[in-house]
């Protein structure tokens, strides 16, 4: 085998070995930096202090200031926060072209900073760093930690981010495979349909109980391929191709504003009578791009204010009066969070609805369970959400 092939060999070998996602963060004379790694180990617990390794790329930012400071923090992320570790492995430049806003930050006791809320963190003073191929190998030795309550780890592996899932006994799995659903749920439309859903679903002759997970399309498609979830209930706007869906709903696009607004005269409202308004934008996929494109392809250029990842803090600023907001997804309530009255109109256009749709793992058998919950929200979908 050449050496090239037997290096193709060995990362294809290794991406399929699980492993805790970690950001590694130092702050010192050479200044505050971070970046995310996978390849993280305990050394000893048996030394005068117990000791871990990371190795960290020569080329990132932060290795010349990981060894200058001669300090790091490990930050062994939740399985919730996903988006730090992309972040500190540079995909999110342009929004964070300063990679510690993406989340809130404490101090260590040698100064590196920590996520105010990791799984662990691991504080550390470098005892040995040595140069092997492109990346340091750093020896810390840890002087403090935090450890969390609750949590999971958030892992790598197969190149996608996955969950840790308890495996228990042959018998016990089959037992709970009767009484238990895991359910993933896109988290703007959840509120409005997953509780009557759980609900009908636990009040039948034989319950079941429904672990739900919320969270963006990303989350849902690592929850189904990982097994976490059995089925998902989420938006079709770019479904990986290792999933199968089926549809559920279409939801057409409205106008969110304020009570008392303007526009509110108005019965339905065109992309132009939007040209000159600021816009509230729900900057979490697929609706980042969905509803500015609408009025792009309707010749407007939409003028984004302010931008949120929570539907309701959206449906909040609009109610404030600063601005409006593109939305599909329709609250009983015409009132937001803070109490701020709340007006919706259609909008007056050609753009293809919002689909829902119900979602599982690619050739995946479902459960008597998941069956029947997909029969449900079949028929719930009938209704306005």
């Amino acid at each position: 085998m050449t050496a090239a092939a037997l290096r193709e060999q060995f990362i294809n070998g290794m991406s399929r070995a699980a492993c805790t996602v970690n950001v590694v963060t130092t702050d010192g004379p050479a200044g505050r930096a971070g970046v995310t790694v996978s390849a993280m180990s305990s050394v000893s617990a048996d030394t005068p202090k117990p000791t871990l390794l990371v190795c960290v790329n020569k080329t990132a930012s932060a290795a010349d200031a990981i060894l200058e400071n001669g300090v790091f923090c490990v930050n062994v992320l939740r399985d919730d926060q996903s988006y730090i570790s992309d972040t500190f492995a540079g995909r999110f430049r342009d929004r964070h072209p300063d990679k510690f806003s993406c989340a809130e930050w404490a101090d260590m006791a040698s100064g590196a900073p920590r996520v105010v809320d990791p799984l662990v963190a691991f504080d550390c003073k470098v005892i040995s760093a040595e140069l092997v191929g492109t990346h340091h190998v750093l020896f810390g030795e840890v002087g403090d930690l935090f450890v969390a309550d609750r949590g999971s780890p958030l892992l790598y592996a197969r190149r996608a981010y996955g969950a840790a899932a308890r495996i228990e006994s042959i018998e016990r799995t089959a037992l709970e495979a009767k009484t238990q659903l895991s359910v993933a749920c896109f988290h703007s439309f959840g509120p409005h349909v997953l509780p009557q859903l759980v609900a009908r679903f636990t009040r039948e002759p034989d319950p079941v109980h429904v672990n739900i997970i919320e969270g963006d399309q990303r989350r849902i498609r690592e929850a189904l391929i990982s097994g976490e979830a059995e089925i998902a209930l989420t938006y079709a706007g770019e479904i990986a191709d290792d999933l199968a869906w089926s549809p559920l709903a279409e939801l057409p696009p409205y106008v969110l504003l304020p009570e008392g607004h303007a526009l509110t005269e108005k019965r339905a409202i065109a992309p132009e009578d939007l040209a000159d308004e600021p816009m509230v934008l729900l900057d979490t996929p697929p609706s980042r791009d969905y509803f500015p494109q609408i009025l792009r392809a309707a010749g407007v250029e939409p003028r984004i204010g302010w931008r949120s990842a929570s539907l309701e803090t959206v449906r909040g600023l609009v109610g404030q009066g600063l601005g409006y907001a593109l939305l599909a997804t329709r609250p009983a309530a015409p009132v937001s969070y803070d109490g701020s009255r709340l007006a919706i109109r259609p909008l007056a256009c050609d753009a293809p609805p919002s689909s829902i749709v119900f979602a599982t793992r690619r050739g995946a058998r479902l459960s008597p369970a998941a069956e029947e919950f997909a029969m449900m929200a079949r028929d719930a979908f009938t209704i306005d959400v």
